[in-house]
């Protein structure tokens, strides 16, 4: 049975800081400053965490059809994860600076192998720094480990299901971009601006307090629920804007005790390398 499944307390993560059976794996990562994230953890990370780069080992390569973070060859990360030190008896805690919208990527690709022993430390590293608790600069060297786990592919949908899903009312999507985005009143990142047809909006910062906390799982129930009513959860496809972001719901609805939604790994960026494909504009 897992020890840990969604998210972590600073203080239940620096009870095992020591711990050779966790692994800490920061995840800090600037879109717009790419190599950012790997700068500052050598700056001062958590004690023995590796780094796990969201470009290169979190992707794979973007293709004229992929979007921009397409998911990593199954070969190549579970090259990265093994040379992590990470195996199926391990408790992972991935950490970032964005109150999980990083880290979430790594638990749910992590999740998708197979590995249900993994946390997202809940407020960051900030909740990390504002408890006083250690951090550090050197250069860490795991042990490498035999991963075993393989992915799954009922974990996620691809576009033509997505397609395909557009004429079926049994099916919803949730669009976890910032609303403007979703309305297309803004779009800073991709060329085009809008949403897939009949996609509903839940910005996934709605998942956190003020402080940058994850709300508590009754909230969270509460929120998705009112969103998709009696739908069972694995008929609740997520995307955002490349396939990352989208995590942070994937991961709340666990928390709130909604299994089994599904990842739209292309998103948006995806969605719009065919100008056929139809978009929407406003609520």
């Amino acid at each position: 049975m897992p020890t840990n499944s969604t998210i972590i307390s600073a203080s239940q993560a620096l009870d095992h800081l020591q711990d050779p059976k966790w692994i800490f794996v920061d995840c800090r990562f600037n879109l717009s400053n790419p190599g950012w994230g790997h700068e500052e953890y050598q700056h001062g990370h958590i004690p023995g965490a590796v780094f796990a780069d969201i470009n290169k080992d979190l992707s794979g390569k973007t293709t004229s059809e992929t979007g921009r973070h397409p998911l990593p060859n199954p070969e190549d990360f579970i090259q990265k994860v093994e040379d992590w030190g990470i195996d199926l008896h391990k408790q992972v805690v991935a950490y970032d600076h964005a109150s999980g919208a990083y880290a979430a990527r790594l638990w749910w690709l992590l999740q998708t192998y197979g590995h249900e022993s993994v946390a997202v430390l809940d407020g960051g590293l900030q909740a990390w720094t504002a408890a006083g608790y250690p951090l550090a600069a050197a250069v860490e060297n795991p042990k490498k480990a035999v991963f075993d786990g393989l992915p799954d592919p009922n974990q996620w949908v691809t576009t033509h299901e997505v397609e395909a899903m557009l004429k079926d009312p049994s099916f919803m999507i949730i669009d976890a971009r910032a609303p403007e985005r979703f309305r297309g009143e803004q779009e800073p990142i991709d060329h085009v601006a809008g949403h897939i047809p009949g996609a509903v909006n839940h910005f996934h910062h709605e998942n956190l307090t003020s402080d940058g906390y994850f709300l508590v799982p009754s909230q969270l129930y509460q929120a998705y629920e009112e969103l998709i009513g009696d739908l069972p959860a694995d008929h609740v496809i997520v995307y955002c804007g490349s396939g990352v972001t989208a995590c942070h719901n994937l991961l709340a609805m666990e928390i709130a005790g909604l299994y089994g939604a599904k990842l739209y790994a292309g998103s948006w960026s995806e969605w719009i390398r065919n100008p056929r494909r139809p978009i929407e504009i406003g609520e």
